[in-house]
């Protein structure tokens, strides 16, 4: 097996002090190999989204590493893991995040300008990404425009348009119906399945957790199981 994409190796999360000391990761170690789709799943307040936020280089551990490709992130500048932010990991969120009145091509365009990309490289990728989500005729329609179902699409897009080694997505049919987050699950399980596209998920509902490969369960700042599903059978709606 190829080296791996994430370690974890005994992280831990400390929050407050003295008495009013909290552990939300007591140890934890978690590796996680390119091409896979992990969902990460535990109730509130068992350490899944301090996790998340580790692994997304959105906060730092209190001890132990993480490493990315074998490079410890802990030892990285913050101006470095801007960059490993930047150009490794697409994000997805509950809430889309995207800019309303601006249209989907230029949304996904707006981390490529960051990394001071050419404009008509820009709007290439960024049509490229649309046409993998199904959305290449509504390119020209501001976010305001869209459904939800459709704004996360082109949430997942801009994930993926600056082609990052991994996906972290936060409970993103959150704000979905059951119908529509059906569909954006199929999308995910289909972009994993056929592109190989590295996807973990943060859910705390087990019918979208089912669309993962894996399943990596949380409790008390601790992993209490990881285990393959082999329970998906491809139902639940289509991309």
């Amino acid at each position: 097996m190829s080296d791996p994409l994430i370690e974890l190796r005994d992280v831990t999360k400390i929050y407050g002090e003295g008495e009013a000391t909290v552990a939300a990761l007591a140890g934890i170690n978690l590796t996680i190999h390119a091409h896979e789709f992990v969902a990460v799943m535990g109730p509130s307040g068992s350490g899944k989204s301090t996790a998340m936020n580790i692994l997304g280089c959105l906060d730092a551990p209190t001890s132990g590493h993480y490493l990315f490709q074998g490079s410890d992130v802990g030892s990285m500048s913050r101006d470095e893991r801007a960059m490993l932010r930047r150009y490794y990991i697409g994000f997805v969120f509950q809430g889309f995040n995207l800019l309303k009145r601006t249209t989907a091509i230029e949304n996904l365009e707006l981390p490529l300008i960051y990394r001071g990309m050419k404009r008509s490289e820009r709007h290439k990728r960024a049509a490229i990404a649309l046409g993998q989500v199904g959305l290449a005729e509504r390119g020209h329609h501001t976010a305001a425009q869209l459904s939800g179902g459709q704004q996360q699409r082109v949430a997942i897009a801009r994930a993926l348009v600056s082609d990052p080694a991994v996906v972290f997505a936060d409970e993103p049919t959150g704000n979905l119906d059951t119908a529509m987050s059906n569909e954006i699950m199929s999308l995910l399980r289909r972009l994993n399945d056929e592109r190989g596209i590295t996807i973990v998920l943060v859910t705390h509902e087990e019918d979208v957790a089912r669309y993962a490969k894996r399943q990596v369960r949380f409790r008390d700042g601790k992993i209490h199981s990881d285990s393959g599903s082999g329970a998906f059978a491809g139902s639940g709606g289509t991309a």
